[in-house]
């Protein structure tokens, strides 16, 4: 299957990125820890229907509103950083799947080595990036609870993507 580059209407767009916006929120009241939550699931999902673009956007916000939720244990600049981190995170995740796809590379590796990325981005690279505002014993403190639900967010993401209905999908899902 082809990746698809048509342009998708502009009200289906921001009739999908408010759902996924809605969805992040739910997922923010989903706790794994303080505000590590399954907020980022839509937006991993938002990024590989609606693009780049878009996925930063709900990406940021996906982390903006856990951190809300959770009421900013981290301090406020801490979670703006790593908004923009996750929306970040999102634009890698999509370029390293989609540069692979377009490379004809298996869609199953693609989509494994696009996870991996993800999980870089959101954990080592998030908090090398908040680093001079947090501790390193509070950033280690993290990275056991961060990188299991980082994948966990990613990982179903991609499963629920290949399941899609075509229409949506703008990359090749995995395993097809």
């Amino acid at each position: 299957m082809e990746n698809k580059t048509e342009k998708m209407n502009p009200t289906r767009q921001l009739v999908y990125a408010a759902v996924f916006i809605a969805l992040s929120f739910v997922g923010a009241n989903i706790k794994i820890m303080g505000s590590i939550a399954f907020d980022s699931l839509p937006a991993f999902i938002s990024v590989l229907v609606l693009g780049a673009p878009w996925g930063f956007a709900i990406g940021f916000l996906a982390h903006i509103l856990t951190a809300a939720t959770s009421g900013f244990p981290l301090s406020l600049p801490v979670h703006l950083i790593n908004g923009v981190m996750m929306g970040v995170t999102m634009v890698a995740f999509y370029w390293s799947t989609k540069a692979l796809l377009d490379h004809r590379v298996n869609s199953i590796a693609a989509y494994v080595v696009g996870c991996i990325v993800a999980v870089i981005f959101n954990v080592p690279i998030a908090l090398l990036a908040t680093s001079p505002l947090m501790t390193f014993k509070v950033a280690m403190a993290l990275v056991p609870v961060l990188i299991p639900a980082a994948f966990a967010n990613v990982i179903i993401a991609c499963v629920i993507y290949r399941f899609l209905p075509k229409g949506m999908q703008r990359l090749t899902p995995p395993g097809k």
